[in-house]
């Protein structure tokens, strides 16, 4: 049993929650929190609760914003005929980094997994046949999920839906490790990854 005071303690509980932190990562963060001066620890605090309170999904993409619609759909300047349909927002930031990507997004919020109890309208793939049912101007939807099994039954699934209606579907190449997540790759191979995409 460890001896650490009741509010320490929890504060070490509630960071283990977090994805990819262990127990000793926990400890070291919250003494490290703890540390801090109450201007450091309640600005972290405040930009917690701020970030919870004032961030949405955007309306029309489903990517997350402090503005509905988000700066990306607003933008004038976006190839408003190419939407890339990616898994989550993190995607979305993966993308933007290599500032080569022009079109728009669509974030799904997840991918099929029959496994973990996940179909098809569990994820926000609706609201994207409606869009493009709503719009002339798409030609083409490049499918951004992860190379791994669900991403690409996710990707098959959301090109069936897509195909009847005559825009070209396009898959990301693979220039991604099978496995692997877009938030973790690196700029080029996500570059070339999107330039070499292909026909579903």
């Amino acid at each position: 049993m460890n001896s650490y005071p009741r509010p320490l303690a929890k504060l070490i509980a509630e960071l283990s929650r977090l994805p990819g932190i262990g127990g000793k990562t926990a400890q070291r963060l919250a003494f490290h929190i703890v540390s801090m001066s109450d201007e450091e620890a309640f600005s972290m605090a405040d930009a917690i609760t701020v970030a919870k309170k004032e961030l949405v999904y955007c309306s029309v993409c489903g990517n997350l914003t402090d503005s509905d619609p988000c700066a990306i759909c607003s933008d004038p300047s976006r190839d408003r005929s190419v939407v890339c349909v990616v898994e989550t927002p993190k995607d979305v930031a993966a993308i933007e980094r290599m500032k080569e990507f022009r079109g728009l997004y669509h974030v799904l919020h997840g991918v099929i997994s029959p496994m973990d109890g996940v179909g098809p309208d569990d994820i926000n793939l609706r609201s994207l046949i409606v869009r493009l049912q709503g719009s002339g101007e798409v030609s083409e939807i490049i499918v951004a999920t992860n190379p791994n099994i669900e991403g690409e039954a996710t990707a098959m699934y959301a090109a069936g839906l897509i195909r009847p209606s005559g825009i070209r579907v396009t898959r990301i190449a693979h220039g991604i490790p099978v496995g692997g997540d877009l938030d973790y790759t690196d700029d080029e191979t996500l570059s070339r990854a999107i330039t070499g995409r292909r026909d579903l």
